[in-house]
C-alpha cells in the first residue's frame, strides 16, 4: 500500500470534486479518532493493487506490519484505476459521497427498483431534485426516505429537467447498492 502520486491524486480529487464540490476540503481534513492516541489523526488516500482507499493514518501505520501481498483491503475503497489509467468511483464510496454531496436526486418508490437494477433515472421517477444542477455534474441518488441508493451523472440541468417529458433521462447511472448482489465476485 502506497501513497498516491501527484497525477493519481489529481485524478481522484477531480472525480470527487465533481460530486462533492468544495466539500472535498471536509473529506481531506476530516479528523480520525481511531487508534490509541488521544489526539485525532487524519484520513488519507492509499493505493493497493489499482484500488484507492480512504483510510486513517493510524490504521496505515498499524498495517505496515502486514506484507503487501497479504494485504487485501484497508479502509474504505473509493475507486479504482483502469488498465488505461482512468479513475472510476466504486459503489463502496457511496457513504462518503452521500454525506458530503452537493447535488442530490430523490426517487419515487416506484422507480427505486429500476435504478437498483442498473437503469438510468427517468424524469417520471424523480420525486425531488436539488437546484442549480448543471449538465454532467455528479449526482447522488436517494430514496424518498433519504437512503442513499447510488450515484451518477446529470444528463440535463435542473431547468431542462422541468421542461422534459416523463421518459427523458435525468441521471445517467454509474453505480448503485444493487451492485453488491450483481457483482459480488468482482467487489
Amino acid at each position: 500500500m502506497r501513497p498516491l502520486d501527484e497525477q493519481e491524486t489529481t485524478q481522484v480529487f477531480e472525480k470527487l470534486h465533481k460530486f462533492v464540490g468544495n466539500n472535498l476540503k471536509n473529506i481531506v481534513e476530516n479528523p480520525s479518532h481511531e487508534g490509541p492516541d488521544n489526539t485525532p489523526g487524519r484520513y488519507c488516500f492509499r493505493l493497493q493493487r489499482n484500488r484507492v482507499y480512504y483510510v486513517s493514518e493510524s490504521l496505515v501505520k498499524r498495517a505496515t506490519n502486514i506484507k503487501r501481498d497479504n494485504l487485501i483491503a484497508l479502509g474504505t475503497q473509493i475507486g479504482k484505476f483502469t488498465k488505461g489509467g482512468k479513475f472510476h468511483l466504486t459503489v463502496q464510496c457511496l457513504g462518503l459521497l452521500a454525506s458530503h454531496s452537493k447535488h442530490k436526486v430523490w426517487l419515487k418508490p416506484t422507480s427505486e427498483m429500476s435504478f437498483l437494477y442498473g437503469n438510468n433515472v427517468l424524469k417520471g421517477g424523480v420525486g425531488r431534485i436539488t437546484e442549480s444542477i448543471n449538465e454532467h455534474d455528479g449526482v447522488v441518488v436517494f430514496s424518498m426516505s433519504d437512503v442513499a441508493l447510488g450515484f451518477g451523472v446529470a444528463a440535463k440541468s435542473t431547468g431542462d429537467c422541468r421542461k422534459m417529458d416523463p421518459n427523458g433521462i435525468v441521471v445517467l447511472h454509474q453505480a448503485d447498492i444493487g451492485e453488491y448482489l450483481r457483482m459480488e465476485d468482482d467487489l
